[in-house]
């Protein structure tokens, strides 16, 4: 039962008693009022009988007075006292008026008709003294008859005052045993109403509200401090500390939800730092090399949940190619065609457990039974699929929560536009330093790549070999065929030179028909060999242009190593030295540089 139930109950049960207590009051005060009203009758009662009788004896002592003296004034008062009475008609009724029954009225009556009798023997002792017969008149008012008579009336008087003093009596004693009742009654209801309310401060109170709050203000107290792991105590009462206490549980629930949603916050102002500080890197990334260590440092931690891999899109072998792993993924292989993953068949997210279900990719192993909830995340850009995300669950994830899949995406995004960003400056780079006519590196790039070889070539003392060729006569294409066949020549010997090198080496065009290879780590007679191919695969070329051969084509190659022959600075001149003397002794052969400190050639 609710307290606000027992509470008013209480109050009701409280007011009625009160209620029962003030009307026995009443009816207490009622009864001692006509207590008091009964005594107070019976004194206007007395009074007036009282009058009654003396008015008899007063009337009586005039006439006997005028009878003995004689004189006019007494007569007179004895006129004016019998006027008196004669006039005063509403004896009786004030009588009845004050209270006298019938039987008390009827009394007065007889009192009153005997007192007549007496005034009309007083009248007639009146007449004979007037007649001058004294002794007739004092023989009547002084005789034993009117003494009797008026003995009658006192005695009279006396009988309604006995009847009358009996009946008050009995109305007083009645009137104070019903006050007597009243008292005792208003005395039991008030002391119930006490215990009623003593009750009530010990049941409600100490029992309903004092131990609950008690129990409750602990918890109270610690959730003020935040500490929301308060356990709440068990509390079935369907009251208002019932009620108190759901609130304070709803409270708790709502404190410990919005320390979730704090941590939920916290977490993802992390996760958006983490990947704000990924872009700056990404963006300041200058070979894919940079790219991969940014991501496999920074990627574990904003999806920390799951393991991964970067794929990245060689297009030679048009294949996904892993560049970078973390957290030990294993159902994922490490190289692919992209028409094995859904996601970039579709060009968007792809995840074949979860909500949606939906068919699992190729390049994943397949388990019986079971089927991988992995995540793979196109990197697309400019409608190019560029690499891939691959996403698996670790089994050590514990209650970590999942990283949303909006990061997720903006991870791939970032890195999309990453990988594109690099390519672009790769591309544009390998413009500018690549020739256009037989895409071979040019002077520029030469230059650079050189300096760096032959550092590494002092640090380590390895050999670096350089390889110079000039095509003879190549002035007779363009006079005789023009230059378009002139730039066909130069491209096919730019393509041998490019598959020579395909192992190592770099192939670059020096100027006009002249082209370099530098052969890092290829001793002196590699080059050579080398060098020999070359000369036989051009001179192997059967060339035609708008129908019509060019015939032979040949070249002068020149090989120079360092440190065999000369020192690195001077290489690249030591290897063009030895080709002007291929030109000088024939064209179409190969002639090694001459050493520091020798004068004759090696052919």
């Amino acid at each position: 039962m609710r307290l606000a139930t027992i509470i008013n109950l209480a109050y009701g049960a409280t007011v009625l008693l009160t209620l029962a207590s003030g009307t026995t009051m009443l009816l207490a005060s009622n009864a001692l009022d006509r207590e008091r009203a009964a005594v107070a009758q019976r004194e206007q009662l007395d009074r007036a009988s009282a009058d009654l009788g003396k008015d008899a004896l007063v009337l009586s002592e005039h006439a006997r007075q005028y009878i003995i003296t004689g004189h006019a004034a007494d007569l007179e008062a004895y006129d004016r006292e019998f006027a008196r009475l004669r006039a005063d008609e509403s004896r009786i009724r004030k009588l009845g008026d004050a209270g006298a029954g019938v039987d008390e009225i009827g009394a007065v009556l007889d009192a009153m008709r005997l007192a007549e009798t007496l005034h009309d023997e007083q009248r007639t002792a009146i007449d004979a003294q007037r007649s001058g017969n004294e002794t007739q008149a004092r023989a009547i008012v002084f005789g034993a008859p009117y003494e009797r008579q008026l003995d009658r009336v006192e005695e009279q008087v006396d009988r309604f005052q006995d009847r009358l003093n009996r009946r008050i009596d009995a109305d007083v004693g009645q009137a104070t045993g019903i006050a007597r009742l009243w008292r005792t009654t208003s005395a039991i209801v008030l002391v119930a109403t006490g215990l009623l309310f003593v009750f009530v401060l010990a049941f409600v109170i100490r029992l309903r509200v004092l131990r609950p709050v008690v129990r409750l203000s602990d918890v109270v107290t610690r959730l003020a401090a935040q500490d929301y792991a308060a356990e709440m105590p068990a509390t079935d009462q369907i009251d208002e500390i019932g009620d108190m206490a759901h609130a304070i549980r709803v409270f708790r629930e709502n404190g410990l939800e919005r320390q979730r949603l704090e941590e939920e916050a916290k977490d993802d102002r992390a996760t958006r730092d983490l990947l704000s500080r990924m872009m700056q890197r990404l963006q300041g990334a200058d070979t894919m090399r940079d790219l991969t260590e940014v991501v496999q440092r920074f990627v574990p931690e904003i999806v920390q949940g799951m393991s991964g891999i970067l794929y990245l899109h060689d297009r030679h072998r048009n294949a996904m190619v892993e560049r970078c792993r973390w957290k030990l993924p294993r159902h994922s292989r490490s190289e692919f065609t992209p028409i094995a993953c859904w996601a970039l068949r579709r060009g968007s997210s792809h995840r074949p457990e979860g909500a949606m279900i939906d068919v699992p990719c190729d390049h994943l192993d397949r388990i019986p039974g079971a089927i991988v909830n992995s995540i793979c995340l196109p990197l697309i850009a400019q409608r190019e699929a560029l690499g891939l995300l691959y996403f698996e669950p670790i089994a050590d994830a514990g209650e970590r929560s999942a990283t949303p899949e909006t990061y997720m995406q903006m991870l791939a995004e970032n890195i999309s536009l990453a990988v594109a960003s690099l390519r672009l400056r790769d591309a544009l780079r390998e413009m500018a330093m690549a020739d256009p006519l037989t895409g071979l590196a040019n002077r520029r790039q030469l230059d650079t790549m050189l300096d760096l070889l032959l550092a590494e070539s002092e640090r380590s003392g390895q050999t670096v070999s350089a390889v110079m060729l000039d095509v003879d006569h190549f002035k007779r294409f363009n006079d005789m065929f023009g230059h378009d066949a002139g730039d066909l020549v130069l491209r096919e010997v730019g393509a041998v030179l490019r598959d020579a090198v395909h192992d190592g080496g770099l192939a670059f065009r020096y100027g006009g028909e002249e082209f370099l290879l530098v052969l890092p780590a290829v001793g002196t007679s590699g080059a050579i060999d080398l060098a020999e191919q070359i000369r036989q695969r051009i001179a192997a070329l059967h060339l035609v242009h708008d129908g019509r051969p060019l015939g032979a084509v040949t070249a002068s190659i020149g090989v120079a190593n360092t440190p065999d022959h000369v020192a690195g600075g001077r290489l690249v001149r030591a290897a063009d030295a030895a080709l002007l003397h291929a030109k000088q002794h024939g064209r179409d052969r190969v002639i090694v540089a001459v050493r520091d400190g020798e004068e004759e050639d090696a052919a």
